[in-house]
């Protein structure tokens, strides 16, 4: 195969890539899956690699990537790896190879100022707060200097200020080339020197909302691909689902009813009429939200309480913002702005009725996510094999999949079914690390099950004497933020009444970011997080010793769109647990379990306190997913081994 021994020398003791990494050793899996990528990028083929950690997965894909040439896409799933294949991994190799290629990150619109937006903003001078008054004079000195536009060069504006909206846009808002500032346009131009670029990264969430479905300005970017590379692939199936599908929702009314007013004080005098459709989609929707009662919910259309007179509520609001298309109609021709809002009421009003009259197919779910002031109406695909399938025949060149987890019990057929891959090589490479002599996995004696009330208590009382040999340096995972928070509770009140003095951190309470530096800063800290600490997460060395798993990460069948995965496997006469809800929930679980050991050097203990591992026979599907860690139920030979650390 062409490149095989140009591989074999860069990756060699003393190859290519010696000559930039400091302390470079050759690794026989990562060459290995190296070559595999390298096959599949000459044969235009599908390609899974699961790489265990240390495997070196960045570095395998790569090299291939580049000496292959041609467009390459490569999509992540988190910004820190986005910034390291930018900044650090590819000008590495580009180095190595000697290959000089142009490498470029595209964001989504989010991230740039929107000069219209902007300026209007200005103009109006409506904003939530005093500080957004003050920092859109920031954001308009910004943007008068800045070649970008990038939103996250302004550090002195917070990530969750309420001005962003005011200065940046949306898909439905963009004017596009009708722009008067379309010349000057930071997305615009960010979007021109993607296009030139050999090497482009992306997140997941933009390759699917703005490459595939929505955004027919870049649409040439992905069929001119050779290459597309999809790195923590593990997350593609949630990301793809959402943007197969539809939604709208209340928010997005709003914000088009104020765009709206705000347009169309220049081009009529005769309001009235408009405000009338406005005032009454506006209490239609209040009345809407009020019949699902308080608090936040996530239910199917089939469960909605008073369905039939939701149902009518839905309609008096669909029917107004028909009224209100009409107006818009008689003045669209007056601005660009009017072309664009006719545009955004006409599609909005589409995916409405479409979900009100449930006239896509049966392969499709209708449900709400309901919030405490709006609620989203969402139309997602049962399955997205078919889906997919067509965004491939689409672009015929080489994609990539691969992540830490995408296998379960030495298994990819999970993951190939959903994403329909069946024809797709695979290859599963383990991680080097020695898990047997550097790290211990720990399953409590005598916990109760995981669905009673005392679980939660019983398992302070076996983790804290280990958080104590630890020395702190815990993380505790939980599979509900419910969970966490009681679990968080209990932990404090168990280190008041044994005078524990070390800080007990909790997701929520700041950015992910600025626990984990506190974290690292304290060096005896316990962290309590949900979901969405159990990845992405990387602490080395000795500042995380123990990682603390409450639960199985089974998902709840209540959500909609799980349930209904269910019962189409029930009704197709296959077994959802075993084909769906445990492959699914090993997954995650490695995900959770990958916290622990980063590199080589690092030691810890991991500990799953849910007994369904031992005492189900399911649960030797789960110890063999799981890495080769020494395995023991005796609490006091944990304690030795954390002493020892």
């Amino acid at each position: 195969m062409k490149n095989d021994s140009v591989i074999d020398e860069i990756f060699s003791e003393h190859g290519s890539l010696s000559e930039v990494i400091p302390d470079y050793r050759k690794r026989t899996d990562q060459l290995q899956m190296s070559k595999a990528v390298n096959v599949a990028i000459q044969e235009k083929d599908s390609l899974i690699v699961e790489a265990g950690t240390g495997v070196g997965k960045t570095f395998s894909y790569l090299v291939p990537a580049l000496l292959n040439g041609g467009k390459v896409v490569i999509s992540t799933a988190t910004k820190n790896l986005q910034d390291q294949l930018f900044l650090k991994d590819i000008p590495k190799i580009r180095d190595a190879l000697k290959i000089p290629v142009k490498i470029n990150i595209l964001k989504g619109r989010s991230n740039y100022i929107c000069q219209l937006r902007m300026e209007n903003s200005l103009i109006e001078g409506q904003f939530f707060n005093q500080d957004d008054a003050s920092f859109i004079n920031k954001i308009k000195s910004f943007s008068d200097h800045s070649s970008t536009g990038e939103v996250s060069e302004i550090n002195d504006i917070p990530e969750n200020s309420t001005i962003w909206p005011f200065v940046t846009s949306t898909k439905e808002n963009c004017l596009g080339q009708n722009c008067e500032f379309a010349k000057s346009c930071f997305l615009i131009k960010a979007r021109k020197e993607a296009l030139l670029a050999e090497v482009l990264i992306v997140n997941h969430h933009l390759f699917f909302a703005d490459f595939i479905l929505k955004d027919e300005d870049i649409s040439e970017i992905l069929p001119a691909a050779d290459t597309v590379i999809f790195d923590e692939a593990h997350q593609i199936p949630n990301v793809a689902t959402i943007f197969f599908g539809e939604n709208f929702s209340t928010s997005q009314i709003v914000n088009l009813i104020q765009d709206i007013q705000l347009a169309a004080k220049n081009i009529s005098k005769n309001l009235d009429k408009l405000n009338i459709h406005c005032k009454n989609i506006l209490m239609f929707m209040t009345e809407l939200r009020n019949l699902l009662g308080a608090g936040n919910d996530r239910i199917a259309f089939s469960k909605i309480p008073n369905e039939v007179l939701f149902t009518q509520k839905l309609d008096e609001v669909c029917g107004e913002i028909n009224n209100l298309s009409d107006f818009i109609d008689v003045h669209k021709e007056q601005s660009p702005e009017m072309v664009r809002l006719y545009e955004r009421i006409k599609s909005l009003l589409r995916i409405a009725l479409v979900w009100k009259n449930k006239s896509s197919s049966e392969d499709y779910v209708y449900w709400l996510d309901i919030y405490a002031k709006s609620i989203q109406f969402n139309i997602t695909p049962i399955s997205i094999s078919e889906h997919f399938k067509k965004l491939q025949d689409k672009n015929k060149g080489a994609w990539i999949f691969t992540s830490a987890t995408l296998a379960a019990n030495q298994s990819f057929q999970h993951f190939q079914e959903i994403m329909g891959l069946e024809k797709a090589k695979t290859l599963q490479l383990e991680s080097p690390y020695n898990y047997n002599d550097n790290a211990c996995l720990y399953v409590p004696e005598d916990m109760p099950e995981p669905n009673t009330e005392m679980f939660n208590l019983a398992l302070i009382k076996k983790i804290v004497p280990l958080i104590q040999a630890a020395k702190g340096r815990t993380f505790i995972l939980s599979t509900s933020l419910k969970s966490m928070n009681e679990i968080t509770s209990f932990l404090k009140d168990e280190f008041e009444k044994k005078s524990i003095m070390f800080p007990v951190l909790t997701q929520g309470h700041a950015a992910k970011n600025m626990l984990l530096d506190q974290f690292k800063t304290h060096g005896n800290a316990v962290l309590v997080g949900s979901l969405s600490f159990w990845e992405g997460i990387d602490v080395r060395g000795s500042a995380l010793s123990l990682v603390i798993i409450d639960k199985l990460p089974f998902q709840s069948p209540g959500d909609p769109v799980f349930e209904s995965k269910i019962n189409m496997l029930k009704a197709q006469g296959g077994n959802p647990f075993m084909s769906l809800q445990l492959p699914q929930a090993i997954i995650t679980l490695k995900q959770g379990a990958g916290r622990l050991i980063r590199d080589e050097f690092d030691k810890g203990v991991l500990v799953i306190c849910d007994m369904r591992i031992i005492n189900k026979p399911y649960g030797k599907k789960i110890w063999k997913s799981l890495p080769p860690f020494k395995r023991t139920r005796d609490e006091n030979e944990v304690i030795d081994f954390l002493n020892r650390l």
